[in-house]
């Protein structure tokens, strides 16, 4: 089954039989990368009296309690109200749901950051949503524990740029977009939402629906196989309906050519 997708004025079909699933999974047999020292999440079954919520244990069905970070323990997608005191959830902020996308590798080693001059290098074709894969590209990315171990971020002014060029939604395969440890500024945060920055206690800015990136949102924690090659997709940016800043998210990737 083929789809018709317009990338600016560009006439493309994608086909939908072939999805490049960007997310890393949580809970056993999973991915489960872990950041920011967050406990991993934790898959149990329900106990109430005499029942339990597992088969195996001579439960009639399955039926687990789930606890989990979604900002450390897998993919996720945060919305502007993970950086305000005003309370935003994901589910306003993300209404629809597919996109035209570039994917970008941007080469860099362990503790570097992607940088304003790294951005203005690369031939950018400012789609809605720009993915971002690093090099090295190992595997083992999936299931890295980041904690204390200097993961890469951007520069705030990389990020400034990318909102001044009208992207909504970055995706990328650093557990942030910040250094682990910055004081709490989020400084490439704040960029990114053109808010201002935080200096002491917090940001205390109101962002309506009028706020002209209200809708912008960032994915984190996403592997892209190595042998998925830049260029133009469509994207599928799957949530939960979870009224939160952050939400687990699983963003698919389809090829897109051009007719």
């Amino acid at each position: 089954m083929q789809l018709q997708f317009n990338i600016g004025d560009q006439f493309g079909l994608v086909d939908l039989r072939n999805p490049v699933d960007l997310s890393l999974s949580m809970g056993p047999g999973g991915d489960n990368p872990g950041a920011f020292f967050i406990e991993p999440s934790n898959f149990a079954p329900i106990r109430v009296g005499d029942f339990v919520g597992r088969v195996a244990e001579g439960g009639s069905a399955n039926c687990e309690i789930i606890n989990f970070c979604a900002h450390g323990n897998g993919t996720h997608t945060e919305c502007v109200g993970h950086i305000t005191a005003d309370r935003i959830v994901i589910t306003d902020v993300l209404q629809e749901f597919w996109y035209s996308a570039q994917l970008i590798t941007v080469d860099l080693y362990q503790g570097e950051c992607i940088r304003l001059a790294d951005l203005k290098a690369l031939n950018l074709e400012y789609t809605q949503a720009l993915v971002v894969r690093s090099a090295p590209n190992h595997p083992s990315k999936k299931n890295r524990n980041w904690s204390g171990a200097s993961a890469p971020y951007f520069e705030p002014e990389a990020l400034a740029y990318l909102r001044d060029a009208g992207y909504l939604h970055l995706l990328t395969d650093f557990p942030s977009v910040d250094p682990e440890e910055d004081e709490g500024r989020l400084s490439a945060h704040h960029e990114w939402w053109g808010v201002p920055q935080r200096i002491l206690g917090g940001n205390v800015e109101t962002v309506t629906p009028l706020h002209n990136r209200y809708r912008a949102t960032i994915t984190e924690l996403i592997y892209v196989p190595s042998e998925v090659e830049d260029g133009l997709y469509a994207l599928n940016l799957h949530i939960p309906n979870m009224r939160t800043d952050a939400v687990p998210s699983r963003p698919l990737l389809y090829p897109w050519n051009k007719v």
